[in-house]
């Protein structure tokens, strides 16, 4: 089992959007309500709930989620080659919404987090400033997402916008999170292809698919696949 999904080629995708058929509901009120990114509380990301990619122990971490009342039992898988721990949960009386995982079995690497459409692109800005770079992918005709990253703080949103024909508003709603740690962050905008943030706009001004003249933001780095990978 692979659990590190931030590199290479941006592989936090894969955490949000699984390829599934039939596609996912990705505006889904049985996901986790949670508007820490808009009040910095219990505590600011990349923190999250009390914990901290890179700085919280992996069984302090699995403790905080398994007294927390808002969450089922998580599930805990351990990789099959090397120490790393994975955790996934749903919330009380609704739809799996969360992973964490450790790397080193040790210490946690980074948390995943898909929520209810209960923050607003523009009420994160106003809590976190604006974001470096963005990424769109599409989903289907009528859902797609915009990745915001914000590397100097380690943790990327994710907005959603009514399709690749739509625009990226104020008023998208935020249905994702990925907290991470700084060194993860770092490489993932050193091996990925990723636009200057420009502001509101049209979703076609963020896509991923784009021609490679049009990325501000190319690869630095190159990674050599390793077994397994």
């Amino acid at each position: 089992m692979k659990f590190r999904l931030l590199v290479p080629g941006l592989l936090v995708l894969a955490v949000f959007i699984a390829a599934c058929a039939p596609p996912p509901v990705l505006r889904n009120e049985k996901l986790l309500n949670d508007t820490s990114l808009t009040t910095n509380e219990p505590c600011a990301a990349p923190c999250w709930n009390g914990i901290t990619p890179g700085e919280t122990a992996w069984s302090t971490a699995l403790t905080i989620i398994e007294d927390d009342s808002r969450f089922s039992d998580p599930q805990v898988q351990n990789a099959q080659d090397g120490p790393a721990v994975g955790a996934q949960w749903s919330k009380t009386d609704g739809d799996a919404c969360c992973q964490m995982v450790s790397e080193d079995g040790q210490t946690v690497s980074f948390i995943s987090l898909s929520f209810a459409p209960d923050m607003t692109v523009q009420q994160v800005i106003e809590a976190q400033g604006e974001p470096t770079y963005a990424l769109g992918s599409s989903v289907t005709d009528d859902q797609a997402v915009i990745y915001l990253f914000y590397p100097e703080k380690a943790f990327i949103v994710v907005a959603f916008v009514a399709g690749a024909t739509a625009d990226l508003k104020p008023s998208s709603e935020i249905i994702g999170g990925l907290y991470a740690m700084a060194d993860d962050m770092d490489l993932t905008i050193k091996t990925s292809k990723l636009h200057t943030w420009n502001g509101y706009a049209p979703f076609s001004e963020y896509r991923s698919d784009a021609p490679d003249d049009e990325f501000e933001v190319t690869p630095e780095v190159t990674l050599t696949p390793t077994p397994g990978s």
